[in-house]
């Protein structure tokens, strides 16, 4: 059997296997018993919600919602959004570092390679390990080495980090998918309460011009005796407070073309570029039947949420690891010499390996650690459980709002088309001259008025609509995107840990 030319080396492989099965044995010295999480997730099965969210055979909302409901130029205004917000850079990057923690996650389950080189100009001692003529000299302490480690991953730990960091960096990109939802939903919302800005602004100067005219007879009525001081001063007070009131709205129109220049990310003067829109047409929505269940996979904040979840069971396993012994071997070859001259000569030749086995006894730190963790994790399903909560009530109340605002908006429809019918009667009586302009007028204010609500109706409908399909997720979809938990792909990396006993 040939042995080595370095003198003094030997593999001790039996060496290695003598401390590996006696680092098993004294595994159970170091214990997580008693250790566990106290929560648990809630089901869809666990919400009863047939009467409130009823079947109606609709679809879940798809990407193109904006499209849908202001066309074109709503469409471009979220897209500018999508691509300008901070918000969403900043969700971006988290997804980055997400994906590198990940990375580093899986170099640490491989072999480890790296490569030393040194050299130190020194004097050595002349009562030192190296007798004279070397010693008391003044010589170059040369080593070049190629270094190998492995860490033997007996009970999974890195298996359960790399399951971690993958879990979130898929709760990273849901959150990321959430904060386009939060951004694009606002930017439509705005749009829309521009556009019943607008709208008021231009029954506001109808009214305007139909109550400066009311002042005006009303003043020749109060000159020629057929009026009273009080029903001029009436009319002086009706007109001043239509006046604040376009003061009040030009004012919310800067503001919200302001606001829609910060969900942009741009600058205010972004904001007086915006075309004035309209109100989009009212279209009913009907809800899809997978509800509660189908909207596990349909709201990023839910599938963040779970996602989190997931990276602390990781975290747990992680940590429930270190309660076993760590078993690394180390190796290196290389070469060794005073002086440079001789460094790269096979003589100056070093090689070695060997384990190295670290063994946790009553450790104290560990329980805490995991006792942590676990608390954590505990929050985490207090999160997800709450998430799913709001969530649910989120799309009901928007349903129920958008139950009432539609028999309003039926109710409030009635009440203008009679304002419409007896304004034109008033019309009618003064062609043939059976009154004068003032019951015109008057009719025409209270028309204007009733339009005005009726506006505000259709804006609220059209409101609760973008915040529904917000509720119901925007078109995100979890399965689709490679997000799903129970069809993600991404952690089937498998734990070896076991309970104490």
């Amino acid at each position: 059997m040939k042995t080595s030319s370095y003198q003094g080396f030997s593999v001790p492989l039996r060496g290695v296997l003598t401390a590996c099965c006696a680092a098993v044995l004294l595994s159970a010295c170091a214990s997580f018993k008693g250790i566990e999480p106290t929560a648990s997730l809630k089901q869809s099965s666990d919400y009863t919600s047939t009467a409130s969210l009823p079947q109606q055979g609709g679809q879940w909302p798809d990407a193109s919602w904006a499209q849908a409901i202001g066309g074109a130029p709503l469409q471009a205004l979220v897209d500018e959004a999508i691509a300008g917000n901070p918000n969403l850079q900043v969700a971006a990057a988290r997804v980055a570092g997400a994906q590198a923690a990940a990375d580093a996650a899986g170099a640490n389950a491989r072999p480890s390679w790296s490569a030393n080189a040194s050299s130190t100009y020194q004097r050595y001692t002349e009562n030192g390990i190296i007798p004279p003529p070397l010693g008391g000299e003044y010589k170059s302490d040369n080593q070049l080495t190629l270094n190998f480690s492995y860490d033997f991953d007996f009970w999974g730990k890195h298996a359960a980090e790399l399951r971690s960091a993958l879990s979130a960096g898929k709760a990273a990109q849901a959150e990321q998918y959430n904060a386009r939802l939060v951004i694009s939903t606002a930017v439509a919302r705005a749009w829309v309460q521009l556009a019943r800005q607008y709208g008021q602004l231009d029954l506001n100067q109808e009214q305007l011009k139909a109550s400066a005219e009311i002042q005006r007879l009303t003043q020749l009525r109060f000159k020629v005796g057929l009026g009273t001081q009080s029903e001029n001063q009436q009319v002086t007070q009706s007109l001043a407070s239509l006046r604040a009131e376009n003061a009040q709205l030009n004012e919310a129109i800067a503001l919200t073309r302001n606001q829609l220049a910060a969900l942009l990310g741009k600058g205010p003067d972004r904001g007086l570029q915006i075309e004035r829109p309209a109100l989009p047409s009212e279209t009913a929505i009907a809800l899809p039947d997978a509800l509660p269940l189908g909207l596990i996979g349909r709201r990023p904040d839910i599938v963040a949420a779970r996602w989190n979840v997931e990276a602390a069971q990781g975290d747990i396993d992680a940590a429930k690891t270190l309660f076993y012994p760590n078993v690394n071997i180390m190796a290196f070859a290389g070469f060794s010499s005073i002086g440079l001259n001789n460094l790269l000569k096979s003589s100056s030749g070093i090689v070695g390996v060997g384990p190295a086995i670290y063994l946790p006894i009553f450790d104290r730190s560990l329980r805490a650690n995991l006792k942590g963790r676990v608390a954590s994790y505990d929050g985490l399903i207090a999160t997800y459980n709450q998430t799913l909560t709001e969530a649910l009530h989120d799309v009901a109340d928007q349903v129920q709002s958008l139950r009432a605002a539609t028999l309003q908006s039926e109710q409030q429809h009635l009440a203008t088309q009679a304002s419409s019918n007896s304004f034109q009667l008033a019309q009618q009586r003064e062609r043939v001259g059976t009154t004068n302009m003032l019951p015109v007028l008057s009719a025409q204010m209270t028309l204007l008025s009733q339009r005005r609500i009726d506006l505000d109706t259709q804006a609220r409908r059209s409101d609760l609509r973008i915040t529904l399909i917000k509720a119901l997720g925007g078109g995100f979809d979890a399965q689709a995107l490679d997000l799903d938990k129970d069809h993600s792909n991404s952690t089937t990396v498998s734990t070896s840990v076991r309970s104490a006993s």
